[in-house]
């Protein structure tokens, strides 16, 4: 239970810092907008979003599980923040935000981090589509300055925020897109005299100078009917920031702690409000921006923290400017990136119970509440769970047939080659099993070029499950090795040909046993020195 900077800093040297501070500096450039514009779109002032990122960027950084973690105000947060805002007022936000940041750090000192994944990819998925739809709907007034009429001014302005946005991303994949658009549609707007809203039009500014600290006024009578949101908000920002260390790990090949990291988090929540800021998390898309930059240690978010500190105190009369409309095309483009529609072809090849599960999480959260979706989204998560460990469970007689099977799966009499390492799940592999495969991914590079992953005693997949061999293939062929399935029994095996698994190993590497597996390897060996 130590914080990975601790742990970093042993063998830290100025190399690293080098690359830190240029990280840091890129990361901090790009949460600038995001900040302003999650608070904006949650009802606060923007200070309250910048606030909020340096205080939870500094701690989350200095006290996390993770060595390349962003965290902040992100866009999971807005539409709840909103709801909470608009029924409790901001008071009821404070009040709500510690008692989550209460929660987590309950959570993360009892061992419960390891718990998140138990949830499973649909309901994730599904809620993740629909805070995107909310979050782009949220900004159809500003996108198209509508009071109430369409403002032409406001349309361009958003529409050449959003343009400038894709082709930077496209072509220009470094640059911090939403800087660039917000910079020059403001410089725009300002030369131009464009009669729309502004910062400075709606808020009056951002005060410049260091946040004031002050304890917010903690009602009781609000708790009881803040205990629903704060649980809310507790899991949004678990589950956001434990799925963004585990992107982290993916893109850098570290392995964070997800207790620490939930600590980390809880005590960030707690601080947040003290500043006036909102709830926080780990920033997926700002953690990717903090690897990609080079980032080699937390250092590099506390820098992402400072940097917008300095913001704060030398550039912040110039926010005044800002026009509403390009802020509200940046929150367009982070909705569309947070959507995953990706996944959506992935999940409609699945079975009826997976899609049934996402639809009803995703139709929940569109149109009714985030809290509720989610409750019923694990209600018929925890149901399909049973229900599959419940299918796998068999009574049948013992015949010739199936002795005679048993010999062609059987690893006694198939000699390994030293080239081969050969793993097996044995069990139902769902929703909160998937991290039983760190056994082949901790420690990667010393694998043989092959491996053979033996899937005769797995008795249940998942969708959960299947996106984790997914990912464990892809990791794999990125590392240079080729991976084997073979003995998968039917309800995996028709899983897998229903989402087309094959695009991961190929054809030739989903084998019906071991001994098929085995000379499948010897093909591949001889392919790899020809």
């Amino acid at each position: 239970m130590r914080p990975r900077l601790v742990l970093a800093l042993r063998q830290y040297d100025r190399h690293m810092l080098a690359a830190d501070v240029g990280a840091g500096v890129t990361v901090g450039l790009v949460a600038l907008p995001l900040a302003m514009a999650f608070a904006i779109a949650s009802g606060l002032t923007p200070q309250a979003g910048l606030y909020c990122a340096v205080v939870t960027g500094l701690i989350v950084s200095a006290l996390g599980g993770s060595r390349t973690q962003i965290a902040g105000p992100t866009g999971a947060f807005v539409v709840v923040v909103a709801g909470i805002v608009q029924k409790h007022g901001v008071d009821g936000l404070f009040t709500c935000t510690m008692m989550a940041g209460v929660l987590l750090v309950a959570m993360g000192a009892t061992g419960m981090g390891s718990a998140v994944r138990f949830i499973p990819r649909p309901v994730v998925v599904g809620f993740t589509n629909g805070i995107a739809i909310l979050i782009a709907r949220s900004q159809l007034t500003d996108f198209f300055g509508l009071h109430p009429s369409i403002s032409v001014p406001a349309t361009l302005v958003a529409v050449g925020g959003l343009a400038i946005i894709i082709v930077v991303n496209r072509f220009l994949p470094r640059v911090p897109g939403s800087i660039l658009a917000l910079v020059t549609m403001t410089i725009v707007a300002t030369l131009w005299r464009l009669p729309i809203e502004t910062i400075g039009t709606r808020f009056g500014g951002i005060p410049s100078g260091l946040p004031a600290i002050a304890i917010p006024s903690l009602r009781l009578s609000l708790m009881p009917p803040l205990i629903a949101p704060a649980v809310t908000v507790a899991m949004l920002g678990a589950i956001e920031s434990l799925m963004s260390a585990m992107v982290a790990d993916k893109l850098s090949g570290d392995r964070h702690n997800s207790n620490m990291e939930l600590i980390a988090q809880g005590v960030a929540n707690i601080a947040s409000p003290l500043v006036g800021g909102l709830p926080a998390t780990g920033a997926i898309a700002r953690t990717a921006t903090n690897i990609r930059s080079g980032a080699r240690s937390p250092v590099a978010g506390i820098v992402h923290s400072l940097t917008l500190l300095v913001i704060l105190l030398v550039a912040a009369p110039l926010a005044s400017a800002i026009p509403l409309a390009v802020l509200a095309a940046i929150l367009m483009v982070v909705a569309w990136n947070m959507g995953e529609w990706s996944e959506i072809p992935e999940l409609l090849r699945l079975t009826k119970t997976d899609i049934s599960v996402w639809i009803a999480t995703f139709a929940l959260t569109v149109f009714a509440d985030l809290t509720v979706a989610v409750e019923v989204g694990m209600v018929l998560a925890a149901l399909l769970f049973i229900k599959r460990v419940a299918d796998t469970t068999t009574v049948s007689a013992v015949t010739d047939e199936y002795v005679k099977e048993g010999h062609i799966h059987s690893l006694q009499h198939v000699e390994i080659p030293e080239y081969v390492r050969v793993f097996r799940i044995h069990g139902p592999f769902l929703f909160g099993a998937t991290e039983k495969l760190h056994a082949v991914t901790h420690r990667i590079e010393s694998l043989p070029p092959i491996v053979i992953l033996r899937l005769r005693n797995m008795t249940a997949l998942d969708a959960t499950g299947l996106r984790a061999i997914q990912d464990l293939a892809d990791r794999l062929h990125a590392s240079g090795r080729e991976l084997i399935l073979c003995g998968a029994k039917h309800q995996p095996s028709t899983l897998m040909a229903r989402a087309d698994f094959h695009r991961h190993v190929g054809d030739a590497n989903i084998c019906p046993n071991i001994r098929a597996a085995v000379a499948r390897a010897v093909e591949l060996r001889e392919a790899m020195a020809a």
